[in-house]
């Protein structure tokens, strides 16, 4: 499950990327337990009801046994409490909210999640000699994680959040959250957004000459993925690790199939995720959830993986993640 329309929708295109190599490659090699693996792809739509629904219908239309899905924690935080409850096995492959780790037997992260990665951020903002900062964010689970994490680490650091606003997902101006964080007088604006809703903020941060003052970009892909590259020049930014030192050929395949390097740093992980769930498949040799739960467990002590080695802590959650630092630079993200 994919957000393959609203406004993580150029995400959710990539995601399907990862998805179908997988796919190919599984069938390439025999697919599972001597059948062609079947992906079903649905679109949670970007919003939690269309989420829902998606769900409900693969658990209760097609009676799959594992779901992979979605992209923001506000979406994949319902959906992964409805399939544990169903007792179905949940891949996140995405979405970084602290939150995911009380979720409950059958799901399992293949990303790090927020108290890890705004650590980071935070040390990186530091270097960069940023003392005082604002920071806004989603108002949902990820967002709110966000702020909540940052502003620890920040502060830990020895730095100060002098302002911090979850915005309202969905509007088409956030002028007033911008001039508001601007009366700060912040060293840097500390952001993150889904790609549309970034678009918006880079372009009316420009036109508001906010930019003149450093931007970085918690996730700098996703929130910079749809803006006019004259609007994000410059920023700075982490992104999780594209690729694992085991990713090469898939990187190969990526670029052979669709004739470009990686769109987003999420293709790789939708990719993982499929990979690992046909493994378990087989090596349960069985499509019962809790048979292919344990199976999981037994390949998550240290999957080599296209993003990296996937090993799962005690709550099944991706144990270590490597980042990026990156910058935007002539429109494309760069290692700084």
């Amino acid at each position: 499950m994919i957000p393959l329309s609203g406004a993580s929708a150029t995400i959710g295109a990539d995601q399907l990327r990862g998805i179908e190599i997988a796919t190919e490659e599984v069938n390439a090699k025999g697919g599972v337990l001597g059948q062609p693996l079947k992906v079903i792809v649905e679109d949670s739509g970007g919003r939690p009801p269309s989420a829902l629904d998606a769900a409900r219908k693969l658990v209760t239309v097609n009676n799959v046994p594992l779901v992979i899905g979605e992209y923001s924690s506000g979406n994949t935080l319902p959906i992964g409490q409805y399939l544990v409850q169903q007792k179905r096995i949940h891949l996140n492959p995405a979405s970084t909210s602290g939150l995911l780790r009380d979720l409950g037997e059958g799901h399992f992260s293949l990303v790090g999640l927020d108290h890890v990665t705004t650590k980071f951020a935070a040390d990186d903002i530091m270097a960069q000699g940023w003392r005082k900062a604002v920071i806004i964010a989603p108002n949902n689970a990820f967002g709110q994680g966000v702020i909540e994490q940052f502003t620890k680490h920040f502060k830990a650091a020895g730095g100060q959040v002098l302002a911090s606003i979850a915005y309202p997902e969905g509007q088409t101006t956030y002028r007033r959250e911008l001039q508001q964080l601007a009366q700060a007088k912040p060293d840097v604006f500390v952001y993150s957004a889904y790609s549309r809703e970034g678009a918006v903020i880079n372009r009316e941060a420009s036109e508001l000459g906010l930019n003149e003052t450093p931007w970085y970009g918690y996730l700098l892909s996703m929130s910079t993925a749809d803006s006019d590259p004259k609007t994000k020049q410059g920023q700075y930014g982490l992104e999780v690790n594209y690729i694992g030192p085991n990713g090469g050929a898939y990187q190969d395949a990526y670029k052979k199939k669709y004739g470009e390097d990686f769109r987003t740093t999420w293709n790789g992980y939708t990719y993982d995720a499929v990979k690992i769930a046909a493994a378990a498949i087989n090596k349960a040799g069985s499509t019962d959830p809790a048979a292919i739960g344990a199976a999981l467990k037994e390949l998550g002590k240290g999957y080599e993986g296209a993003t990296g080695q996937i090993t799962f802590d005690a709550n099944r959650m991706r144990d270590s993640q490597p980042y990026l630092k990156m910058k935007v630079d002539n429109g494309k993200l760069v290692l700084r």
